[in-house]
């Protein structure tokens, strides 16, 4: 049968992921991001590029400063719920969000929230012809996992759910052979509306600063594991290559691999016996 093998690590060979995505562009972000800032965490932003620099929404010149090192992302022009909008419509909401925030960030933009949570199965498929990888919803599932569907992306928790136990349960979850992911999704108006910034405050003093968690973009953990489905295997499990342009982690034999970008290695040379 050949090498037993797990794909179960993210980048630095670890087993826990952290992701953030937070809607709508408020100008409530401005403190949010540098609170995610301060304690190592990284996350997404769906903006509605339509009300962009509207009384309470970020200006749009501020975009591509203030969401360094995390992600933009769409949230449609002007915020519609997707599955009662007509086909041409949706096409237009979706493209030229995009259009117009690739323009601010300088960068492809890959992924998206839905819109007041509004989506459908029909709704899902189509988004893949417009250049998305991922779409989240607002379906909590409570649960630490990938997504079975990158368009229809479930997340763990909103913020005002047991967010510290969540944390703490995250933390100290030890299973094994199974790469884990904890995502938190809301609104940085929230926080302001219900005078709760204790609430992310203490998130990140609580899971920030962690060796055994990677903190990333939704982008890019669905690059990741694009990327690992890629990897090329023997029939053997003994040789693998890997044709992507970031290196990738695995377990084989109960030890963490590196395979390298552009990287063809043998197992039977990297493992210690």
């Amino acid at each position: 049968m050949g090498n037993r093998i797990q794909f179960d690590r993210y980048p630095g060979g670890v087993m826990k992921a952290l992701t953030l995505s937070y809607d709508d562009g408020v100008v409530h972000d401005r403190r949010l991001v540098n609170i995610l800032n301060r304690y190592g965490l990284r996350g997404t932003f769906n903006l509605n590029s339509g009300t962009l620099g509207k009384p309470g929404r970020i200006e749009p010149e501020e975009v591509a400063e203030l969401y360094t090192g995390h992600e933009v992302a769409v949230h449609t022009v002007t915020h519609p719920t997707l599955p009662y909008v007509p086909d041409e419509l949706l096409n237009e909401e979706i493209m030229e969000d995009r259009r117009a925030l690739e323009q601010l960030v300088g960068y492809p933009v890959r992924g998206m929230a839905y819109p007041n949570g509004g989506f459908d199965r029909e709704l899902s498929t189509k988004l893949e012809w417009l250049g998305l990888d991922y779409a989240r919803t607002v379906e909590s599932h409570g649960r630490y996992t990938l997504p079975e569907r990158p368009l229809e992306w479930h997340p763990t928790c909103h913020h005002k759910n047991d967010l510290a136990v969540h944390a703490e349960r995250f933390i100290q979850h030890s299973k094994t052979g199974t790469p884990l992911l904890l995502y938190v999704w809301g609104h940085s108006y929230e926080f302001n509306d219900n005078d709760n910034w204790e609430i992310i405050e203490q998130f990140g003093e609580q899971i920030g600063g962690r060796d055994d968690i990677w903190y990333a973009t939704n982008v890019e953990i669905i690059a990741y594991w694009k990327a690992v489905k890629r990897l090329e295997c023997s029939a053997d499990r003994s040789i693998i290559h890997n044709p992507s342009a970031i290196s990738i982690w695995f377990t084989a034999d109960q030890q963490v691999i590196e395979v390298r970008a552009g990287e063809t290695l043998r197992l039977t040379e990297r493992i210690k016996v």
